[in-house]
């Protein structure tokens, strides 16, 4: 089993939604349809900006999204975002996926 993190950004809101999902492409499609939590609901549409697989579990993958919510930074936010930027120290363990569908 694949676990990913995964970033989400809203245009509307101008903010930023951060998961954790075996299936990031289905989290997307269930923020935007409204499926998923109020945060995300009156965000649509929601753009995947970064994805990232987690090496380890779930419960690996739970701190990692725990972690990054709890910096409360938009600047870490925009670097995770940024295709040049290499996860480091706490956040190693994401190996950066490129979001292409098939």
């Amino acid at each position: 089993m694949s676990l990913f993190i995964y970033i989400l950004y809203s245009e509307s809101k101008d903010r930023f939604y951060i998961g954790q999902s075996e299936d990031p492409f289905r989290r997307l499609t269930d923020h935007n349809s409204g499926k998923s939590n109020r945060y995300t609901f009156s965000g649509r549409p929601w753009l995947l900006k970064a994805n990232f697989l987690v090496r380890g579990n779930r419960g690996t993958a739970l701190k990692l999204e725990a972690f990054i919510k709890k910096q409360k930074s938009r600047n870490l936010i925009e670097k995770l975002v940024d295709p040049d930027f290499t996860p480091t120290d706490a956040l190693a363990q994401l190996v950066r996926v490129p979001h292409v569908r098939d």
